[in-house]
Order: structure tokens, then sequence, then C-alpha cells
């Protein structure tokens, strides 16, 4: 049985995750209408990968010392490889494959998150 406090870590890093992708389409939005807006955008992208990786890292820690199941390093690195795949179709700009992408990692992460949620 998993520790509350890894628990707990892991259900707000998938929290700020799905904060973070939900942010992506939002900053996408200024990047099409503001002159800057790309710079928003990027760090958005920049946010969401860190986050992918802190996700992978509470995982593995609530797997190992904590005692839960592996499962959610499963999902934690399928989620950052995602995310290096969005980061890298972004910069090639192949938003054809882009967007339906981000709008799967977000319905990914909300689905996580209310699982994971739910057990509480």
């Amino acid at each position: 049985m998993p520790t509350s406090t890894t628990t707990t870590f892991l259900r707000v890093v998938i929290a700020l995750q799905t904060l973070a992708v939900f942010a992506a389409p939002v900053t996408a939005g200024l990047l099409l209408t503001t002159p800057n807006g790309h710079v928003l955008h990027s760090a958005s992208a920049y946010t969401v990968f860190v986050v992918a990786v802190v996700h992978v890292l509470a995982a593995v820690l609530a797997w190992r010392p904590g005692g839960g199941s592996p499962k959610a390093i499963l999902y934690a690195a399928g989620f950052l490889a995602a995310t290096s795949a969005q980061v890298a179709l972004g910069i090639a700009h192949l938003t054809t494959l882009h967007i339906p992408l981000g709008v799967l990692m977000f319905g990914m992460s909300l689905l996580h998150l209310s699982r994971v949620l739910k057990r509480s």
C-alpha cells in the first residue's frame, strides 16, 4: 500500500500536468493572435515537459519507497514520450499531427487525474 505522502505527491503532480496541458492550447491561441505569443506557447511547452519529468519521478517514488503499483511508471513514461513527440512536432511545425496529439494528451491526463482522485 503506497504511503499517503507519495500518493498525495503523485496526485498533485498529475493535477499540475493536467493544468499545464490545458494551458498549452490557450497559449497556442495567443501564438496566433499576438506578436509574442510564441514565447508564451514555448514556455507552456517547457512547463508540460518539466511536469512530465516530475511525474515520472513521482511515479517511481510512489512505487519503490511508497509500495504502490509500478503501473503508474508506465503511464508516466508514456506521457513523457508523448510530450517529447509533441515538442518535436511543434518545432517541426507539423500542426496536422501536433494538434490532435495535444488533444489526446489532455484527454489522457484528465482521465488519469479522475482515476487517481477517485481512489481517495
